[in-house]
């Protein structure tokens, strides 16, 4: 496969220090993006059910409970306070997305802006913020499918194939089943895995609005008082966990080469499935409140049908009927994840950071057939022995850091490209996006010390790959050298 016009930017410095900051070309990466072998099948609507499909699942359906004893009734601040970091970053990826509607999302943009070794960080901190969030995704759908059997059927599947070691399990079969039939829907094609998506978001969304109209019956005001029972910082630690629910809001800027009309649609699908999103979390977290005092969320990681259980009884349809659409919720948010992971490593592999095999293309379905594999793989053996709490941390410090990144892009493309044509421009740049910086700041100071260790030796696992392989293979700097 040829790749289009990846010239280092003008004006560049040669010499050991240009290795690591060359540019690609803003021109050329849209170029590229044009001649891609990936077929354009989406529409707005599909792009933005891609974003809702990639962000509405395990963070409201089971996050909400280990989260809600981190700020007590609160935790509605915190929502919206996730939701205000994630809106910063939003508009930054909405305009950068109609400027350069790509397969690569943030690690284009930085590529174009801050060089290959801060595009080649980027690219390395999405392979954590989806590839782990998958994973963590996957683990909370085996939790819902055994509160479904319980439910239903009085029964629940052995612990020790449905809980990952130091859990009191071997291996956790389900999370790692949901990631192979997901590989399954995705080698089927893009139009394929979107239609799919599509219902799946559908009944995930009806499932959420049944919640709300079921709790609000047993709503009581006096479980807000007081609102900030744990203070400020505990507010805050609840935004930092929470963050986690609004990952994927970007999954859209990843289809950039699968989009009928990606300048326009590309912005107003991130926009539009922030703000669904957004609204949907703030009023089941009232919702949640309301029911079920904050205090009995406490060493129990409630799920919402748990807390339809205490509100209704146990004897209800409806904490059984939440639970069947908290299956298909993260099986939604599985496939679109799973979907953004692949494109980002196409994107990588074309530009020779990664091995050639990721960017390979099958004529048939027109899927990165090999790269979905290895992936899919990949992640079936996370999910099979990592615990959600570990992932869902992991993942949100990854999001963050690449989330400054993007948000730095945008204040150095409107210096150095005024001139390119841009379908969405954020509002009030440059204070907008540096806002965006400093509350990603904010929230990763607010992540707990464990989870910085864990970032820092990814880090160094990504550096010490890009200094034996994407340096040496870059094909930017090879098309340098000639």
């Amino acid at each position: 496969m040829e790749t289009v016009g990846t010239r280092p930017s003008g004006g560049q410095r040669k010499g050991p220090a240009h290795r690591l900051t060359r540019r690609q070309d803003v021109g050329a990466l849209v170029g590229e993006a044009a001649g891609s072998p990936l077929r354009r099948t989406m529409g707005v609507g599909q792009l933005t059910l891609l974003s809702v499909g990639a962000t509405l699942g395990t963070g409201i359906f089971v996050v909400l409970g280990e989260a809600v004893p981190e700020a007590g009734p609160a935790i509605v601040v915190s929502f919206l306070l996730a939701g205000v970091t994630a809106l910063f970053s939003a508009l930054s990826y909405a305009e950068l997305a109609g400027m350069i509607p790509g397969s690569g999302s943030s690690y284009s943009y930085t590529y174009a802006t801050l060089g290959e070794l801060v595009a080649w960080v980027c690219g390395w901190c999405l392979i954590l913020e989806y590839g782990v969030s998958v994973a963590a995704v996957a683990v909370g759908w085996g939790q819902y499918v055994n509160e479904l059997l319980e439910l239903t059927a009085g029964v629940s599947l052995p612990e020790t194939l449905s809980a990952p070691p130091g859990l009191g399990g071997t291996l956790n079969i389900p999370a790692a089943l949901i990631v192979v039939l997901a590989m399954v829907v995705l080698l089927r094609g893009a139009r394929e895995s979107a239609v799919a998506n599509t219902i799946m978001v559908a009944v995930k969304i009806a499932a959420l609005v049944m919640f709300c109209a079921v709790a609000f019956t047993a709503f009581r005001a006096g479980n807000f008082q007081p609102l900030f029972p744990l203070g400020a910082a505990g507010m805050s630690a609840g935004a930092a966990s929470l963050f986690f629910s609004y990952i994927g809001f970007d999954a859209a800027s990843t289809a950039g080469e699968e989009a009928k009309n990606p300048q326009r649609d590309l912005p107003r699908a991130i926009l539009l499935s922030l703000f669904l999103v957004t609204t949907l979390y703030v009023l089941v977290a009232l919702a949640a409140l309301g029911a079920m005092p904050w205090r009995e969320f406490e060493g129990t990681e409630a799920t919402l049908s748990e807390v339809l259980v205490q509100a209704v009884g146990g004897g209800s349809l409806w904490p059984i009927l939440l639970s069947a659409g908290a299956v298909i919720a993260t099986t939604s948010v599985v496939l679109t994840v799973q979907y953004g992971q692949i494109r980002i490593l196409f994107a990588m592999s074309r530009d020779g950071l990664v091995p050639p095999l990721f960017a390979k293309v099958h004529p048939r379905t027109g899927v990165p057939r090999a790269n979905t594999v290895i992936v899919s793989s990949f992640i079936a053996v996370l999910a099979a022995l990592v615990p959600l709490g570990s992932l869902a941390d992991a993942t949100s410090i990854g999001t963050l850091f690449a989330f400054m990144l993007v948000n730095l892009a945008v204040v150095l493309l409107r210096r150095r490209s005024p001139d390119t044509p841009r379908s969405f421009r954020v509002p009030f740049a440059p204070v907008t996006p540096l806002l965006g910086v400093g509350f990603c700041a904010y929230m990763l100071f607010s992540l707990g010390s464990d989870t910085w260790i864990a970032f820092g030796v990814w880090m160094a696992v990504g550096l010490l790959i890009y200094g034996t392989y994407g340096i040496r293979h870059s094909k930017l700097g090879k098309e340098a050298a000639e």
